[in-house]
């Protein structure tokens, strides 16, 4: 969060599973879309927050399954999980926080008097959080009496109860929206309280997100019974939360548009590359989202082997521009372009998906911008990603011109041995 010096226009706070990623969209294109209009127009001012139930030895396991961007910060394990940037450092005041009137120790002895209950696995089970399966029938009994023992011992905690099976102890002061309130506390004091938020989610354990004050809510189109009634029972007078008509993060696209929090239209739904511009407000990443969009349709065939995109690319190139491939060897940026020819429609028919994140520009001087990201390619079920910086001029009456590209592998790229396929 420290990137930015002034208050977010934005900030998403969104649950994953079924939310931000829909598990029935094997080609990941919700996500995609969301991925391209986030980094194209939000990334450089904008926060992006992931508040999910997983762990976070399931929420690594899912990066490396699905096309998610890296958040500015992850809460975990039902809120009760704090972490910022690439490296999730922990936030240790909210660690604090939630020891009040909490042990652990006693937790595990009163639910193991349930039969009821079958414990998740270990990698559920956190510091502040104990979780469990029960049978939707016996649901309401279990949580009843099991709270009247936990607050015989003393201790003061929340049980929620979500997806039709999961049953998660937490301290009371933790949950996703506490989580989320006590974010936007810290950011206030700090002077930088986005000047919107908008929360997203599916399950029961997402309704506390919009119960916190001046928040916007969107319960996707694919919401889960229980949040559907909470919403009946709870806000639905409340016109800052709206039941999107579109699915998981089509739904978040949606209500970034009904809401008029900020550009809707991501470039995934422009046919046309050539007629995808940028506005006034936003950075020279735009024009690395709608390189690498490009690229994906020219490789899978779904943009015309024209003369004209070639000819475009290449006028948009510095005459001396260079590309430094991952693998270390250089060449022009004018060559790279012309070598697309040959690969016009080769990945046609194949799971071939391209995406960018973290994309952030910074101008180094008057008219000279360095853009920073990370480039991916997934190309059936291998995927591969490389650092990549890309220097741009800005020439009056020509826009931004390419002049310089260097990649470099990722960590769980740098063993591969064949980079044929990788041409920029």
């Amino acid at each position: 969060m420290e990137r930015l010096s002034s208050p977010a226009r934005l900030m998403i706070v969104s649950d994953l599973d079924h939310t931000m990623v829909d598990h029935h969209d094997p080609e990941n294109l919700s996500l995609l879309r969301f991925n391209s209009l986030w980094e194209h127009a939000y990334r450089h001012d904008s926060l992006l927050v992931f508040s999910t139930g997983r762990s976070p030895t399931l929420y690594k396991e899912l990066r490396k399954e699905k096309p998610l961007l890296t958040p500015d910060v992850t809460i975990m394990s039902v809120g009760t999980e704090i972490t910022y940037g690439n490296s999730m450092v922990p936030d240790n005041g909210w660690v604090d926080t939630l020891n009040n009137k909490w042990d652990l120790r006693v937790v595990k002895e009163e639910t193991g008097n349930f039969s009821e209950l079958t414990l998740q696995a270990e990698t559920e089970q956190r510091p502040h959080k104990v979780s469990f399966y029960v049978d939707k029938s016996k649901a309401h009994e279990v949580t009843k009496e099991l709270s009247q023992r936990l607050e015989k011992r003393g201790l003061d905690v929340k049980i929620i109860y979500s997806g039709g099976m999961d049953l998660d102890i937490l301290p009371q002061g933790a949950g996703k929206g506490q989580a989320l309130a006590y974010l936007l506390k810290k950011l206030k004091s700090e002077g930088k309280l986005p000047v919107n938020t908008l929360a997203c989610g599916d399950s029961g354990n997402d309704a506390e997100l919009f119960s916190v004050p001046d928040v916007y809510g969107v319960m996707v189109s694919n919401a889960q019974e229980e949040l559907l009634k909470w919403h009946a029972e709870n806000a639905k007078d409340n016109p800052k939360v709206i039941h999107a008509k579109e699915r998981c993060a089509g739904g978040i696209i949606q209500a970034i548009g009904e809401f008029k929090l900020g550009p809707s239209l991501s470039p995934r739904d422009v046919s046309d590359f050539l007629e995808c511009k940028a506005d006034e407000n936003v950075n020279p990443g735009h024009e690395v989202v709608k390189f690498f969009l490009f690229y994906e349709r020219w490789r899978r065939g779904e943009v015309e082997n024209s003369e004209a995109y070639i000819a475009s690319l290449k006028a948009s190139c510095h005459p001396g521009g260079v590309f430094v491939h991952p693998s270390g060897a250089e060449k022009s940026l004018v060559d790279t372009i012309d070598e697309l020819r040959k690969y016009h429609g080769d990945k046609q028919g194949k799971k071939f998906r391209v995406w960018v994140d973290q994309v952030l520009a910074t101008e180094s001087a008057h008219g000279t911008w360095i853009v920073k990201l990370d480039k991916w390619e997934q190309s059936g079920e291998e995927r591969r990603g490389c650092t990549t910086t890309v220097k741009f001029t800005a020439k009056e009456g020509e826009g931004l011109v390419w002049e310089r590209v260097d990649q470099t592998w990722s960590e769980e790229s740098k063993l591969k041995k064949d980079d044929s396929s990788w041409i920029i």
